[in-house]
């Protein structure tokens, strides 16, 4: 397996293009990310969301009309994205989507590997969690962040929701574990553990 980042949008938000034998396949869809991909020369089969948040979703459909299938924990929603709550934000347009599958809780595969799958809400609604054991690494979404950890304060949040999540979902795993979070670098399960204010 094979990750590169790709990191774009208005608030900087990564998408992590993953080869593998069986296909690639992307983590999260901010603006510009099928330009880089298109550059890139490589194909991708599938798009797993973490969550709907606009600044995830901006490239969807643009991935869509390429023929990528979309995965997500909801379907298609504005309320998701944030944009049924009015123009005053100053959030960019997303495009509509459509889901293709809803993705469950728990033992699933992404093209052939094995992945636990975590619903942590908190700071969305449809948060998730993809844990890979094989190898060693889980895409947290907006829900874990390098010393800190998603925000609340928008539509659908709740701190001690996310907290619970994140206890229930991360914090279990091993302690090597290394986080890749929808902003800024990664870090591990072991170093938020004793580091991470928000979760003293």
């Amino acid at each position: 397996m094979k990750i590169s980042t790709y990191t774009g949008g208005m608030v900087q938000t990564n998408g992590y293009l993953v080869e593998t034998t069986e296909g690639n396949f992307l983590v999260d869809a901010p603006a510009g990310i099928t330009s880089w991909l298109d550059e890139k020369g490589i194909r991708v089969d599938a798009l797993y969301l973490t969550h709907q948040h606009y600044d995830h979703v901006e490239d969807v459909a643009a991935l869509r009309g390429k023929g990528v299938k979309v995965y997500a924990w909801a379907p298609y929603s504005k309320d998701l994205t944030l944009e049924s709550y009015g123009s005053s934000w100053g959030l960019p347009e997303v495009a509509d989507f459509q889901v293709d599958e809803l993705i469950v809780e728990g033992d699933g595969k992404m093209f052939g590997t094995a992945v636990k799958v975590g619903h942590v809400p908190g700071h969305s609604a449809d948060s998730l969690t993809f844990y890979v054991p094989a190898e060693g690494l889980v895409f947290a979404g907006d829900a874990l962040f390098a010393g800190s950890v998603g925000r609340c304060d928008l539509p659908g949040g709740d701190f001690e929701l996310l907290l619970s999540g994140i206890r229930r979902e991360l914090l279990t795993l091993p302690e090597e574990t290394k986080v890749l979070s929808g902003h800024g670098g990664a870090t591990t399960v072991g170093r938020e553990k004793v580091s991470n204010g928000y979760l003293k």
